[in-house]
């Protein structure tokens, strides 16, 4: 509860900053599963790393609802929720899932590894460090992420359980790296408005299907693999339309004003 102490100022209670301060530790817990999925990739154990990549998953795509809902940045101003945010994303969606295929050996041996494992580190360094990375600052721009947002997680998923080739991995985290730097707008499930609804009815029931494969391994069905896949492509199709209708309309108030 609030209240107005003697100064007239509003007195928040401890309540309300302890519920506010569990929201940050919720968000902080996916380092501690970062470092489960380390060794868990390090024990050989790729299923065991995925099902916590999953974990990892549901909490960041709470955390934020869970933040808006107790007012967290409003209730503990001294304490970056974002940074946190970012550097548990980091971990959780760059650096666990590179390492994961490397462990796994689904990246080549000797300099050339290195040098396709550093690719997506460097690039999401740069990424995370763009204070445009996360557009939505007004009604406008609406909630997208700009450039590739970094889904290396859900590339070692998929890389594993379709057990793709070593070169056909180098291609994809070659292009996916590049994509970073390349301004389309790809959609933030949660919250980007255009068709959000249908995103996040897909978006749960592609995480349903996250489940059932893992529960399936090592031989997952082909049909529910496949099915999965569809949602990737909804969700790149979506993006990609997003921005060219917004690059459209943009030339087309240009031209009007002209």
């Amino acid at each position: 509860m609030e209240d107005l102490d003697a100064q007239g100022t509003v007195a928040v209670s401890p309540w309300l900053r302890l519920r506010a301060s569990a929201v940050h530790l919720y968000t902080a817990s996916g380092a501690v599963l970062t470092l489960l999925i380390l060794v868990a990739a390090y024990n050989g154990n790729a299923v065991a790393a995925l099902w916590l990549v999953l974990a990892t998953l549901v909490i960041d795509s709470t955390d934020g609802l869970l933040a808006r809902r107790f007012r967290v940045k409003e209730l503990l101003p001294g304490f970056d929720g974002g940074l946190l945010d970012n550097i548990v994303d980091y971990m959780t969606y760059v650096l666990a899932p590179i390492l994961l295929l490397w462990t796994a050996g689904y990246l080549p041996g000797g300099t050339f590894g290195v040098v396709l494992a550093a690719l997506p580190i460097l690039a999401s360094s740069y990424q995370f460090c763009r204070v445009d990375a996360k557009t939505g600052d007004d009604a406008e721009t609406d909630h997208f992420f700009l450039g590739f947002p970094s889904y290396w997680n859900i590339a070692a998923f998929y890389v594993i359980v379709f057990d793709v080739s070593v070169g056909a991995v180098g291609a994809i985290l070659l292009v996916c790296s590049l994509l970073v730097f390349v301004p389309i707008r790809y959609v933030y499930p949660s919250r980007t408005l255009a068709f959000r609804k249908l995103t996040i009815t897909l978006t749960a029931l592609w995480l349903l299907s996250y489940v059932a494969i893992l529960v399936q391994m090592p031989d997952p069905d082909p049909v529910l693999r496949t099915l999965s896949l569809l949602y990737l492509v909804y969700y790149f199709c979506l993006s990609f339309y997003i921005s060219w209708k917004m690059l459209k309309d943009r030339r087309t108030a240009r031209g009007a004003a002209g």
